[in-house]
């Protein structure tokens, strides 16, 4: 839901562009060097339902952490944050899929994870804005951690099975 609001906001808190840009950078290098690690120490161990949930339950906790942020050193432990649990979640996330997949419409199945993923982050982003436009940046930050939350209480069904 924050999408292109980012820069907004990091504005907000003082951010100038290099600055802003460093928060994104940080967020991209932490997620690309964790994501590689998470899947060499990860791979093998049938852990991926436990490191999926806790990665959901990091981007959960860094996602209200925007609330807390009032500089710019602040922003960037948020997005280092945001960028490790991505890095737990997403190629856990990727392996369980792959797992169950129907094999014989795989190319199908994925194109409806991405396609639906980018719907979603699209109506997602629009939401978002009206949002920040009506009510501000806080009541964003609540909305999304509150989804960020429900997602996480509903992936964890998985640990169940």
């Amino acid at each position: 839901m924050l999408g292109p609001l980012f820069a907004v906001f990091a504005g907000k808190i003082g951010g100038d562009i290099f600055e802003i840009t460093w928060a994104w950078a940080a967020y991209l290098i932490v997620a690309g060097v964790a994501h590689i690690l998470v899947g060499k120490l990860i791979d093998g161990k049938n852990i991926e339902a436990k490191v999926m949930i806790f990665g959901y339950a990091l981007n959960t906790i860094f996602t209200f952490g925007y609330l807390l942020v009032d500089s710019t050193v602040g922003l960037f432990i948020v997005q280092a944050g945001l960028g490790l649990a991505a890095a737990l979640a997403t190629p856990t996330w990727e392996a369980l899929y792959s797992k169950y997949e129907d094999k014989k419409h795989g190319v199908y199945e994925w194109g409806i994870a991405g396609g639906l993923a980018q719907i979603i982050t699209g109506i997602g982003i629009l939401i978002g804005g009206f949002v920040v436009t009506k009510y501000g940046f806080d009541s964003l930050f609540i909305i999304m951690g509150f989804i960020q939350l429900v997602a996480t209480i509903y992936q964890a069904k998985i640990l169940r099975k």
